[in-house]
C-alpha cells in the first residue's frame, strides 16, 4: 500500500482474535519471523504486540466471548473513537463494542459495516499502530470481501473520506488518492455462509515459500499462490485455529 504509517482514517493494526494464544504465536512466529510480546498486566487478559525488530507490526489476543470468532480483524485510525462510531450507526453500521480506554494506549471501538462486516476504530494515544508497513512480515494491505458493493462504498466515503478507485474488477481504497487497499464482490463461489468480512494481507519474501511453511504448520491453503494481472503475487492462508490471512510479494505494492 501507499501508506507507511498510520494516518487518520487509514489501516493501522491488524488484530488476531484465536482460540490458542500460544499456538498462534508459535505459527507466526515461525511464518513471519515475528517476536511476540505478552502484556503482563493481569488486565491486559494476554495482549500480545507481534515485532519485527523494535517495530510493531500487529496484534494478537485471546478471544474474549464465547460467540466471537476466530479471525483476523482491521484497525483504522481515527482522532476520536466516540465521534467515529456515532458516524458509523449514522451511515447505517453497527457499533458492537466500546468505546472503551486501553490503559493510556488508546481508545478503541468493535463496529460493523450496514453489509456485517467487522472492523476496529483506533484512538491511538501512546500507541498510534504499526510501526512498520510494507516490509516483510508487516502489513501491506487491506481487503473487504462484501456482498453489497455499492453500499460499502457509500458507507466508508461518508465514515472515513476514502477515496475509490473506479474498477468493474478490483475498486480500491484510498486516501488522498493514496490507496491502501481494495474490494471483491462476494459471488456464487463464496460459500452462503461466509459473512462479509476484511482480510489483511502481509507482506513476504517468497508466497510460494510462505503457503508451503503454512501447510508444514498445520495451516491451509485457501487460495493457491497466483499473479494475478496487475497485482503483486499473493495466497490466502488459514492459520491452524482457522483465521484466513493473505500474503503478497513484498515490493511489489500496488
Amino acid at each position: 500500500m501507499k501508506l507507511h504509517e498510520p494516518v487518520p482514517g487509514g489501516p493501522c493494526l491488524a488484530e488476531l482474535g484465536t482460540s490458542d494464544l500460544e499456538a498462534a504465536k508459535r505459527f507466526y512466529t515461525k511464518l513471519f519471523g515475528w517476536r511476540p510480546e505478552t502484556d503482563s498486566r493481569q488486565q491486559a487478559g494476554g495482549y500480545t504486540i507481534a515485532r519485527l525488530g523494535e517495530a510493531a507490526v500487529a496484534a494478537l489476543t485471546p478471544l474474549y466471548q464465547q460467540a466471537q470468532p476466530v479471525a483476523w480483524n482491521v484497525s483504522f485510525s481515527v482522532g476520536d473513537a466516540d465521534a467515529a462510531v456515532r458516524q458509523v450507526t449514522a451511515a447505517g453500521g453497527s457499533a458492537l463494542r466500546g468505546p472503551t480506554d486501553v490503559f493510556d494506549s488508546g481508545r478503541f471501538a468493535v463496529a460493523a459495516d450496514p453489509g456485517g462486516a467487522v472492523f476496529q476504530l483506533w484512538q491511538g494515544r501512546s500507541f498510534p499502530g504499526a510501526g512498520l508497513f510494507n516490509a516483510p512480515g508487516a502489513l501491506g494491505w487491506v481487503e473487504l470481501l462484501t456482498r453489497e458493493p455499492d453500499r460499502a462504498a457509500d458507507f466508508y466515503t461518508t465514515v472515513f473520506g476514502w477515496t475509490v478507485t473506479a474498477s468493474d474488477r478490483y475498486p480500491q481504497w484510498g486516501i488522498d488518492g493514496a490507496d491502501f487497499g481494495g474490494m471483491v464482490t462476494m459471488d456464487d463461489k463464496f460459500p452462503h455462509e461466509v459473512p462479509s468480512h476484511w482480510l489483511p494481507y502481509f507482506a513476504v519474501a517468497d508466497v510460494d515459500t510462505a503457503a508451503v511453511d503454512t501447510t508444514d504448520s498445520d495451516g491451509t491453503v485457501l487460495m493457491e499462490p497466483t499473479s494475478p494481472p496487475d497485482g503483486p503475487r499473493i495466497a490466502v492462508l488459514r492459520d491452524p485455529q482457522g483465521a484466513m490471512f493473505g500474503v503478497y510479494h513484498a515490493g511489489d505494492e500496488r
